[in-house]
């Protein structure tokens, strides 16, 4: 099942830029062996904000809230952390369906 995830990170006056940038250096190892691992399809930084978007593949819905709750942000800060999440069809899928309909 893929999903794109798309992380809101906001930190409080009493959090440092510092304190951010470890915590937020450790969910960058978490995420980029996730992608080695697979289950992180890929994941983008969007520039100028606080904001990461992921799509990620896993095996049910379980799973995907699972991981989201373990995530190192998400035990460190998740208080400021906002997860939108879309499920996603593959387009071959979605074409394929169109076509069919067409018949």
């Amino acid at each position: 099942m893929l999903f794109l995830l798309d992380f809101k990170v906001e930190y409080s006056a009493a959090m440092s830029q510092q304190d951010l940038f470890k915590i937020w250096s450790g969910e960058a190892d978490a995420a980029l062996g996730a992608k080695d691992a697979g289950v992180v399809v890929d994941l983008w930084k969007c520039v100028g904000s606080r904001r990461v978007v992921a799509v990620v593949d896993v095996d049910s819905h379980d799973t995907l809230d699972q991981i989201a709750l373990d995530l190192p942000i998400m035990r460190d800060m998740g208080q400021h952390v906002h997860i939108t999440v879309t499920p996603l069809r593959r387009y071959e899928d979605f074409a394929s369906d169109v076509k069919e309909r067409l018949k």
